[in-house]
């Protein structure tokens, strides 16, 4: 029987099961291991944080998301597609890990938050053409 996500070791196992199914994806694993060189040791607690802060609301967390997605996406342009992936393999291992109140928030807090990035990036892009 499958838990719900309810203390931060939940969110560790969460986050570190899913970031190794990232670091072996054919479509997101070269934007994190070979374009961002993502820093696994240090990128790790900052999602144990983001995503304590997500579910829980506890304030630990402290960065801009937007900020590092826009440094990603002038390096390697990153589509729709790219958050779909993202998204898919966010929801297949929570539902493969957890059940309940908590796991359906993190979800649901997954895809909002992707949707507001995707925006973002896009009228970034839009502002950008404007003056080129």
């Amino acid at each position: 029987m499958k838990n719900d996500i309810l203390t931060k070791d939940d969110i560790k196992k969460l986050v570190n099961s899913f970031y190794e199914i990232i670091k072996k994806d054919d479509l997101l694993g070269p934007i994190f291991n070979d374009i961002s060189k993502v820093d696994w040791e240090n990128h790790l607690p900052i999602m144990y944080a983001f995503w304590e802060n997500a579910i829980f609301f506890t304030g630990v967390y402290v960065g801009n998301p937007l900020k590092t997605h826009q440094k990603i996406h002038s390096l390697f342009p990153l589509t729709n597609h790219h958050f779909d992936r993202w998204n898919e393999l966010f929801i297949q291992i929570v539902d493969s890990m957890f059940k309940g109140e908590k796991a359906e928030l993190t979800k649901t807090r997954a895809l909002q938050i992707s949707l507001v990035l995707q925006d973002k990036l896009a009228r970034v892009d839009r502002l950008q053409n404007l003056f080129e």
